[in-house]
């Protein structure tokens, strides 16, 4: 029954992107081009979701994000490309390949033997390189994520956290240094360097980077936004206040959160 309901709702969508595609003069007009931005767009808002533990948002994000898979194939059979046949297909074909440990006599032993087989198999596909796949427009913390957990399935890992920790001392040193030496472009590139020893700092402690990052933002925001309603309580505005009495409104602010 299941099933059934489930192949219903997926082929009520398509019929609905078919008469859209014809009969509205906005669905009409957009192309992969124009759809690009919004794709991203939907795709950061599901991120805001998943930080915020929305399941509610979750769900309505998820089917933004496939109306647009469902947009793109539209798109994609009118030019003669591809149909959305071959991209539910071309998906399947490449989730049994990439799994012979489930579709095939591949043994493996837990999950990082799992992903040392999938990148291998990517390299018999044409990948002239480990690190091949991840997107150049990725955000750079998501991106040196990937690169680091691909770096990692050919052996190129520290071996605990305690190694990873000294690295991060080490470029901090490197950083220190090249401040008294006031060069931006060097400042710039050590920093860089920093950031990127500390997001390995945060896969050895099993936590998201990003998402811990845009936890900070998060709580930044709220606690600022708190400070200039308080601030207006008084009848003041943060600009024209001291530092140190924006930091005792900061801290009354942090307070609040931490005793609720």
């Amino acid at each position: 029954m299941e099933q059934e309901n489930l192949s219903a709702s997926f082929l009520k969508l398509v019929q609905i992107m078919d008469d859209l595609r014809e009969k509205c003069p906005w669905d009409r007009k957009q192309t992969i081009q124009t759809l690009r931005q919004q794709t991203i767009e939907e795709t950061f808002e599901l991120t805001d979701a998943i930080t915020d533990e929305s399941w509610k948002g979750i769900k309505e994000e998820l089917g933004d994000l496939l109306l647009h898979i469902l947009f793109y194939s539209k798109i994609g059979k009118e030019q003669q490309q591809f149909t959305l046949t071959e991209v539910i297909d071309g998906i399947s074909e490449k989730l049994i390949f990439r799994h012979p440990h489930i579709y095939g006599d591949v043994q493996v032993n837990d999950e990082e033997d799992v992903k040392k087989n999938w990148e291998k198999l990517k390299l018999k596909e044409g990948k002239k390189s480990v690190l091949s796949g991840v997107p150049k427009s990725l955000p750079a913390t998501v991106k040196a994520m990937r690169l680091q957990e691909k770096a990692k399935q050919v052996g190129f890992e520290w071996d605990n956290k305690e190694q990873v920790w000294d690295k991060v001392q080490e470029e901090l040193q490197e950083l220190q240094e090249v401040v008294k030496e006031n060069d931006k472009d060097r400042i710039e590139d050590e920093f860089g360097d920093v950031v990127f020893s500390l997001i390995n700092y945060a896969r050895f402690l099993q936590i998201d980077a990003e998402n811990a990052l845009e936890r900070t933002n998060k709580k930044f925001i709220q606690r600022f936004t708190q400070m200039e309603d308080i601030a207006s309580e008084q009848g003041k505005q943060l600009h024209d206040m001291t530092l140190q009495e924006m930091d005792a409104l900061w801290n009354t602010v942090k307070k609040k959160k931490e005793s609720s």
